[in-house]
């Protein structure tokens, strides 16, 4: 809307007391209607609807075009009201450089319809001046009128937005909010494009601007009012502005009690407005499905970011260190895992590991035939001597040179070759893909324009569709039984004891050992035997090595290491035990974390010996336990004052217990303490938290989350046999021509 001043009034011989005595005007007399002119509104909106409806009726749509005040008051006194073809679209402007800009359909025509109402008096509104005369061809047809911007207003009612919204807020994309909108609308109402879904979010989350880190903090707050064992931590800058983020709820602290023996952790998600580093603690569940301990949102990608992020999570999750921990090859975070988790077994992500296989060997390929074979056998080296002795013979022949990435990769072995991580539990996983699946999961639910206060939102939703996913396969457990493919004994308690997912996994290396294996002896005694287990149509020298001791209790062990690293016997295994007579599955090689006892139990809290009685007292896991069995009690006992006083009572006496047993300890050394605390909280300083200042630098996710192709799959580039330069063939080969012609010369 433009607004005039006053030698505009003049130039168009318009007085300042216009408003109190109008004028009535017509540009042609053919575009008067007498039960138009002179209408009395009481607002500028009510004038605004009638003729809203008034053009639906005759087949045009309207806009607001002028806004006339008083330069004396700044109250406006005059609005007009045009045809949606009123007026010419301006002329674009070439940019700075020089480049046309692209220009789209002219819409306008310059109409002159148009209805004005002036102000009296009284406040009221009347239409001083009305013109009905179109220079274009008018709709009447109603569905078709009704997608003029005028009358297509559906999706600026209250109900229409506060719809969008929610389903937003459950994560539905704008192109998906339309197809549910239009499904349930009325049928008299013209359909909500994609591009008005937007543009309401859009508004919407205007009203978050500059507060969307207060949201946030909100969002963990109430969280904690409801979830007693909500953990977030918030580390800020002296002026007030975010740098690090953690936070993880109850239900997954008590998961990683029970799958924190491996953890992946991975930070290649970027997917917030401010392209924070969203990083992510990934296990594996009973069922074999990825579950999350905790997430962060992170300043940048330094090693004392890695540092203060581990820290946390250790607190977080009762100094419980993990057995095993898969990252990508970053120096940053090695570094911070030998620091916070120096008896952490770290593994290098395998993914990550191919990715740049064909980077830096690419050399090699093109310039050895026989080097790729060579590398995949040496990679693949069942014992640590046979990968020495390889490498070796590779480092020779090849000329692999000390400061290449080979021999980088040779000196960090332990962290990537199998044969050095055989001894160690995996849960079946050599990669981060677990965390690259789950964010191909959060993509559903976010995008890169997502507001930090919504981004936390979105993720409790995928979190809960994941947990929903994870009640699912208990369900169908608990309430299913295996198929069988024999009536051996050992796949019947198979079957009774491990989940149903990872009995699948289980019966496949079964019928294998039941079918397809054969073996020799390699030695034979009554307390130890040795086998060499493999298939008929396989070379020897491929085949496994199991050794079977049968003293106080079964032992199968296996070359392969499928149960060290997997948790799940082998084919081999489980072949030299069916050979054995072996009528049972033994008990120690069912792990409980593969089982349907490890499945999530509402306020159930296990607290084992070992944990009450360690050096440095109670643990962390215990307390946690205890409290919330309390909160349990509180919370089942509230309905009954009579059980409410018992608890008390009872806890009046417990406290009693404590402080006589405490009472040793000298008041003076506790009024200390207390005034220590006091002064820490008032030297404080009192900052005010902000959004962070905009998007940072970081090294950042893939632009494409896709899986990396082995060196067999990736596209092979031309590469010239006779320069070994790429680009070309043999045959066009310009310094081959070259030595041919001077060869002929001479």
């Amino acid at each position: 809307m433009v607004v005039h001043d006053l030698e505009t009034h003049i130039a168009e011989n318009v007085e300042i007391n216009d408003f109190i005595e109008p004028t009535y005007e017509c540009d042609k007399d053919e575009g008067r209607d007498e039960s138009i002119m002179g209408k009395v509104f009481d607002t500028p909106d009510d004038a605004y609807s009638f003729y809203n409806d008034y053009s639906f009726s005759h087949g045009f749509g309207i806009r607001k075009d002028d806004t006339i005040k008083n330069p004396t008051t700044n109250e406006a006194y005059r609005k007009m009201y045009v045809c949606n073809k009123e007026g010419f679209k301006r002329l674009e402007k070439n940019d700075s450089v020089g480049n046309k800009k692209k220009r789209g359909r002219d819409v306008r025509t310059g109409c002159q319809a148009m209805l004005r109402i002036t102000r009296q008096k009284d406040g009221k509104w009347m239409v001083d001046s009305f013109n009905d005369i179109h220079n274009h061809d008018l709709i009447m047809t109603p569905t078709k009128v009704m997608k003029h911007r005028s009358h297509s207003k559906f999706h600026r009612s209250i109900e229409c937005k506060s719809l969008m919204v929610e389903l937003n807020q459950a994560g539905l994309r704008p192109c998906q909010i339309k197809k549910a909108v239009n499904a349930m609308k009325p049928t008299n109402e013209a359909n909500v494009t994609s591009k008005q879904c937007a543009d309401v979010l859009s508004e919407q989350r205007k009203q978050h601007r500059g507060r969307e880190f207060c949201g946030l903090i909100k969002h963990f707050q109430d969280k904690a009012l409801l979830d007693n064992d909500q953990f977030f931590i918030v580390d800020l800058c002296s002026d007030g502005y975010p740098r690090n983020i953690f936070w993880a709820d109850g239900r997954s602290k008590e998961a990683y009690t029970k799958f924190g023996d491996v953890v992946v952790f991975d930070v290649t998600y970027m997917t917030n407005k401010f392209k924070f580093p969203f990083a992510t603690f990934v296990g594996v569940n009973h069922h074999g499905q990825s579950i999350l301990f905790g997430r962060a949102l992170l300043e940048n990608e330094k090693e004392e970011t890695f540092e203060w992020l581990f820290e946390h999570f250790l607190k977080c999750m009762f100094r419980k260190y993990p057995n095993s921990i898969i990252t990508d090859q970053d120096k940053a975070i090695s570094n911070a895992i030998k620091k916070v988790f120096p008896n952490s077994r770290h593994r290098f992500c395998t993914w990550h590991i191919k990715k740049h296989e064909l980077d830096h060997l690419r050399t090699y390929v093109t310039s050895y035939i026989d080097f790729q074979e060579s590398y995949r056998k040496w990679v693949k080296s069942d014992t640590i001597e046979e990968f020495e002795a390889t490498w070796d013979v590779i480092r020779g022949k090849y000329k692999v040179e000390s400061t290449s990435w080979l021999s980088d990769m040779y000196t960090q072995r332990a962290h990537w070759v199998t044969a050095f991580l055989k001894d160690i539990f995996w849960a079946g996983m050599t990669t981060s893909g677990r965390s690259e699946s789950i964010h191909a999961f959060f993509d559903g639910f976010v995008n890169s324009r997502t507001m930090l206060n919504e981004f936390v939102i979105q993720y409790d939703k995928a979190v809960e569709s994941r947990r929903a996913s994870e009640e699912d396969e208990d369900f169908k457990t608990m309430n299913s039984r295996p198929v069988l493919s024999s009536v051996h004994p050992i796949e019947a308690k198979a079957g009774e004891c491990y989940t149903r997912k990872v009995f699948d996994t289980f019966q496949k290396e079964w019928k294998e050992a039941t079918s397809n294996l054969t073996h020799e002896t390699l030695n034979k005694s009554a307390d130890e035997s040795k086998y060499r287990v493999g298939q008929l149509n396989i070379d020897k020298k491929y085949w496994r090595i199991v050794t079977f001791r049968s003293w106080n209790q079964v032992i199968v062990t296996c070359s392969c290491a499928k149960f060290e690293t997997d948790g799940i016997l082998c084919k081999h295994a489980l072949y030299v035990m069916k050979k054995r007579h072996v009528e049972t599955l033994p008990n120690h090689y069912i792990l409980p974390r593969w089982t349907l006892n490890s499945r999530y139990k509402v306020g159930n809290r296990s607290i084992g010996l070992g944990e009450m009685n360690n050096e440095n007292g109670v643990s962390a896991f215990t307390v946690w336990c205890v409290r919330s069995n309390f909160t349990k009690l509180i919370e089942q006992a509230r309905d009954s004052p009579s059980e409410i006083q018992k608890i008390n009572t009872l806890l009046l006496s417990l406290l009693n217990d404590q402080a006589i047993r405490k009472q040793p300890i000298s008041l003076q050394k506790a009024s200390q303490v207390s005034s220590t605390v006091i002064s820490q909280v008032d030297m404080m300083p009192q900052i005010s938290v902000r959004d962070p200042l905009g998007p940072i630098n970081t090294k950042g996710r893939p632009k494409a989350a896709t899986r990396i192709k082995s060196c067999l799959e990736a596209p092979k580039k031309r590469t010239c046999s006779y320069c070994q330069r790429l680009g070309h063939y043999a045959t066009s080969c310009p310094k081959r021509k070259t030595d041919e012609s001077l060869q002929d010369e001479g």
